[in-house]
């Protein structure tokens, strides 16, 4: 589908070079040749383990919880999801007191949610990476919904940029994007309906078929051409 007067990628390319310097910075930045990784391969414990730090560092000093994460590797053994569902309920509430990690009890209590969630998948799907793996690559919001149901605290945000960090091929509603859709009169509703986001897949659909860049790419490279993003940020 042909969304008129949708901005050619050309030109949001154009204005984030000249933000940026140069075809190749905007290029590097936004990962366009970065290698694709294998999501089948990535184990269980591994998209649980992001899923945890996302909710942790939701709404919280991102550097915190990354001088905490070896403790809470080291409380959660390793988040192996077979040990997180084997614990009682007293185990949990032990470890929500632990001083290794960030005490937020109801944080905590949804590694044991988001634990249930991947072996359940996995039971059927043969692993949680080969679910994500097999996901329609079209269907970006649909696996955020996917998430946002089944899962615990990976809604708005939060799921998203955990699916990113591990390599999967999806944009974000960055304040950065949301302020291009709401400028070109793309979207006029709240950020988190069904109908800007549609809108919003859709049009990155487009652009993806224009220049063949993925899907993170291209949310990149939008978000260098506008905002208040300086040369040489990311």
């Amino acid at each position: 589908m042909s969304i008129k007067n949708l901005e050619p990628f050309r030109d949001i390319l154009n204005r984030a070079i000249e933000r940026k310097g140069s075809k190749s910075i905007v290029f590097a930045m936004a990962g366009v040749n970065e290698p694709k990784p294998d999501l089948a391969q990535i184990s269980d414990d591994r998209w649980l383990a992001q899923f945890s730090k996302q909710i942790f560092q939701s709404g919280f000093v991102w550097r915190v919880v990354e001088q905490k994460w070896p403790g809470f590797e080291e409380v959660f053994f390793s988040f192996d999801i077979e040990k997180m569902l084997m614990m009682p309920d007293e185990m949990w509430e032990a470890k929500c007191k632990d001083e290794r990690i960030i005490r937020n009890g109801k944080k905590v209590m949804c590694i044991k949610d988001n634990a249930q969630m991947i072996y359940e998948v996995s039971e059927e799907h043969g692993s949680f990476g080969q679910f994500i793996a097999n996901w329609p690559k079209d269907d970006v919001i649909g696996l955020w919904a996917y998430l946002k149901k089944h899962g615990a605290r990976l809604g708005g945000n939060t799921g998203p940029y955990a699916l990113r960090f591990l390599g999967v091929d999806t944009f974000l509603l960055s304040r950065d994007n949301e302020a291009y859709f709401r400028a070109y009169k793309l979207i006029d509703g709240g950020l988190n309906t069904k109908k800007s986001q549609t809108m919003i897949q859709d049009c990155f659909k487009q652009w993806h078929n224009e220049t063949g860049f993925g899907y993170s790419a291209l949310s990149r490279i939008l978000s260098f051409s506008v905002g208040d993003n300086v040369v040489g940020m990311r």
